[in-house]
């Protein structure tokens, strides 16, 4: 989707630093880096998760393009050595509230370059992050909504 749409293309992905948000197993970062990314950071605080997420970045072969950071989202720090990402998935717990803190934490971390894609996957009855976005869609119980990062 964001490869083929008339606000993304092909730069989008390709190349991109990635950073992917309450990564869980790592899905979506992984993914990033299968359509060619460059580098795929991973955010992550549950042990099990972790383990699950180390494990698969492993198993893909892809130890060299990831950087696992085990902390918790809402209260991370700056994370020197890090660079900024141009993609961010962020796929928090529904239903809390959680997009908001976590950009805020983000920015404050470093973490997000300007006019970043930001893909946000929230509950289909929360309201939308953002009032103005370049795509929004639902999908069973979830919602997905993407725009550019407009803070400074």
């Amino acid at each position: 989707m964001l490869k083929h749409a008339p606000w993304g293309g092909p730069e989008t992905v390709e190349n991109a630093v990635a950073l992917d948000a309450f990564a869980g197993t790592g899905a979506l970062g992984l993914e990033a880096l299968s359509r060619g990314a460059r580098l795929a950071i991973f955010i992550e605080r549950a042990p099990a998760a972790l383990s699950a997420l180390r494990f698969n970045i492993r198993i893909c072969g892809a130890d060299r393009m990831s950087s696992v950071i085990a902390a918790d989202m809402l209260t991370l720090e700056r994370q020197p050595g890090v660079p900024a990402a141009g993609l961010v998935f962020l796929d928090p717990p529904y239903g809390q509230g959680l997009v908001t803190l976590a950009l805020y934490r983000l920015h404050a971390a470093g973490l997000i370059a300007p006019h970043a894609l930001i893909v946000a996957e929230t509950g289909w009855s929360e309201p939308s992050p953002v009032t103005e976005w370049l795509a929004e869609r639902t999908h069973g119980a979830a919602r997905l909504t993407i725009w550019r990062d407009t803070a400074s």
